[in-house]
C-alpha cells in the first residue's frame, strides 16, 4: 500500500523503536544507537539533486512539505541517536556533527561526546551509474571521496566506535577513519 498512510506508520514504528531502545535497562545493554536509510539528509554531491539545494533532503530532514511533519531529524536527535549511515549518493562523506543545518565541534574534538548525531554518506560500493561527483565542500562536510569502496566499522565497548573507508579504487587503502568517542548515549542537550 503506497500513500500518506504508510510514512504515518513508518514514522510511529521508529518512534516506538527509538523509545524502546532509549529505556535505561535497554541503553545499558545496547548503548549505541546507529540507523541505516537511503536518502541522506545532508550530502554536498553536484549532481543536480537534493544536494544542490540550500535544505539539502529537507522532506527527510524536517517532514512533508507544509505541515512539516514525520521529519527524521529532530525525532534522531531526541532519542540520541549516535550515527546515521546513508546512500543514494554514489560517494562518500563524512559530515561533522549536525543538527538542524548547524555543524557542531563539541568542546574536546568533533568526535568526542559531539552535540549532535555524526552522519555518514556511504554510497560507493559500486553501480553502472558512475561515481557522483562533489562540488563545494559545505559546512558540516568533514571529508569527501568519489572512489569506489566501503565503510568497515567496529564497536569496541560502550564509548569507543572506530570507522574507517576502504577505497577498491586505490588497492584497499584506507582513506578514511574516524574515532566516535562517547561518555553518555541519549537525547542531545537542545532537548
Amino acid at each position: 500500500q503506497y500513500g500518506f498512510e504508510q510514512i504515518i506508520n513508518q514514522y510511529h514504528w521508529i518512534e516506538q523503536d527509538l523509545k524502546e531502545a532509549n529505556k535505561p535497562e535497554n541503553r545499558a545493554k545496547q548503548p549505541w544507537i546507529i540507523t541505516m536509510a537511503h536518502k541522506p539528509m545532508y550530502c554536498s554531491n553536484n549532481n543536480d539533486d537534493e544536494c544542490l539545494f540550500a535544505n539539502g533532503y529537507i522532506f527527510i530532514r524536517i517532514g512533508l512539505p507544509f505541515i512539516q511533519a514525520f521529519g527524521f531529524e529532530q525525532l534522531f536527535a531526541q532519542y540520541g541517536v549516535d550515527l546515521e549511515f546513508w546512500a543514494h549518493e554514489h560517494s562518500y562523506e563524512r559530515l561533522w556533527p549536525v543538527y538542524n543545518m548547524t555543524v557542531y565541534n563539541g568542546t574536546k574534538g568533533a568526535y568526542i561526546d559531539p552535540d549532535a548525531p555524526v552522519h555518514v554518506v556511504t554510497g560507493s560500493a559500486g553501480c553502472n551509474e558512475r561515481h557522483d561527483p562533489f562540488g563545494v565542500p559545505r559546512p558540516w562536510t568533514a571529508f569527501q571521496n568519489s572512489d569506489y569502496g566501503y565503510t568497515r566499522m567496529n564497536v569496541y565497548n560502550s564509548s569507543h566506535l572506530y570507522l574507517e573507508q576502504v577505497s577498491d579504487d586505490q588497492g584497499g587503502k584506507v582513506i578514511d577513519s574516524m574515532w566516535l568517542i562517547k561518555s553518555k548515549h541519549g537525547p542531545y542537550s537542545y532537548f
